[in-house]
């Protein structure tokens, strides 16, 4: 695989995630996350090119759902997914919690 550099930046974080596979519901831990993006891990173990819902809690204890994204590697439990559906509203609400992520030292945050 060839060195690609990330269009977005990744932040470290521990936020809870429940996701759903077609009938089947996962719950697990999203480690980092980007504007386009997570890297959850999970007791439902996930397949590249598998589609699945998402609802995580922020540390604010506020939610983000997102309908729809796509695994794009898994090892394991871990995965990651890229969003492929996001609202408009629930964007504006991740973009606001990561330029927290930006402004306030991880320790608070996490």
């Amino acid at each position: 695989m060839p060195f690609v550099l990330r269009p977005f930046r990744r932040f470290p974080v521990q936020c809870a995630v429940t996701y759903n596979a077609g009938p089947f519901q996962g719950q697990g831990t999203v480690w980092n996350l980007s504007c386009t993006g997570w890297r959850p891990s999970g007791n439902l173990p996930m397949r590249s090119g598998e589609t699945l819902s998402l609802t995580v809690t922020l540390s604010n204890e506020r939610h983000i759902e997102i309908p729809e994204a796509v695994v794009r590697w898994s090892r394991g439990q871990k995965f990651a997914v890229e969003n492929i559906s996001v609202e408009r509203q629930t964007q504006v609400r991740l973009q606001h919690y990561m330029k927290r992520l930006v402004q306030e030292p991880a320790e608070s945050i996490l």
